[in-house]
């Protein structure tokens, strides 16, 4: 219900600023007034990005695009390289979430050894935001000099996207009790007293699938179970999907790769700037920026391309 009045709101709103528009375009020309012409503009470039963000918002019709998203990251290739590789995505996708003013959370993050880290998960609670971040699933590749290499190299890493859904805890329903285990641990990051000197960590698995989740940044045991859980749900969801993908590929003879190799998008910071994503071309020479959060451009074609 939430969801629907946020979305007649919008179209109230454009309705006003259309009519202002209109308002304004006629007084200008009733009174010849053209100091009124600056105000215009503005007016029609604020219009013209409303209907453009309510645009995208209705082509996102999938079957769990209105829901919120698990952002799941792990370092590939590369080492130490690819480990802070990792962490840098994930302060990305971190700005990019505040830019668009969407709660988040960090649930569980594996520090590399050196630098950066072998996984993260953030759990993004907004509106549509399954919609909006499924196009980052894959691989993301680095070009830079490495700042671990006295030399100076030029290195290349690698870095894995996932993203899923966050399913509905209802459909745990489904799964039967004695194909998960359950186990409590002790959080090894910051969180107080209370989070390091109890097992207030939770593990779970799905032991017919064999995946495996976890949650250790919330204060209690239950907090942590609900979310882990949360997070089961949507993976035993994506591991479904998959499997009927595959069936419907063996009956159209098609195969694709899946995994590393396939980098959707490439970060270079050397010998020049430039960020480029693979499927839609779309390319900025502003790689700071993008590493800052300014992912609209990316996330945008990539929705307008699925829809030609």
């Amino acid at each position: 219900l939430s969801h629907t009045q946020d979305t007649l709101d919008k179209i109230n709103s454009l309705e006003k600023d259309a009519k202002d528009l209109v308002s304004l375009s006629e007084l200008q020309k009733t009174q010849d007034d053209k100091s009124l012409t600056a105000e215009i503009n503005i007016l029609q470039e604020k219009l013209e990005k409303k209907i453009k963000d309510l645009e995208l918002q209705t082509f996102l019709s999938g079957k769990h695009d209105q829901l919120g998203a698990i952002v799941s990251i792990h370092s590939g290739q590369g080492g130490t390289e690819a480990m802070d590789w990792a962490a840098m995505l994930q302060r990305m996708y971190q700005r990019f979430f505040d830019l668009k003013e969407w709660k988040w959370q960090l649930v569980s993050e594996s520090p590399g050894e050196e630098a950066g880290i072998k996984s993260a998960e953030i759990l993004v609670n907004a509106p549509y935001a399954y919609g909006y971040m499924k196009s980052e699933a894959g691989t993301h590749r680095l070009v830079r000099l490495s700042p671990f290499n006295a030399d100076s190299l030029r290195q290349t890493s690698f870095a894995g996207v996932e993203v899923t859904p966050i399913i509905e805890e209802s459909v745990l329903a489904d799964i039967k009790s004695e194909d998960l285990d359950i186990e409590f641990f002790r959080s090894g990051g910051p969180g107080g007293q209370n989070v390091n000197k109890l097992s207030t960590a939770v593990r779970l698995k799905h032991k017919p699938t064999g995946t495996v989740v976890e949650c250790q940044t919330q204060r209690t045991q239950e907090q942590n179970r609900k979310i882990a859980t949360q997070i089961l749900v949507s993976k035993l969801e994506k591991l479904e999907n998959e499997k009927r993908e595959k069936e419907m590929s063996k009956i159209k003879g098609e195969h694709q790769v899946p995994g590393w190799g396939q980098q959707i998008r490439s970060y270079v910071l050397h010998p020049y700037k430039q960020v480029k994503d693979h499927r839609t071309k779309v390319e900025s020479k502003d790689p700071d920026a993008v590493l800052n959060g300014s992912l609209d451009i990316f996330i945008e074609a990539s929705l307008s391309a699925k829809l030609k």
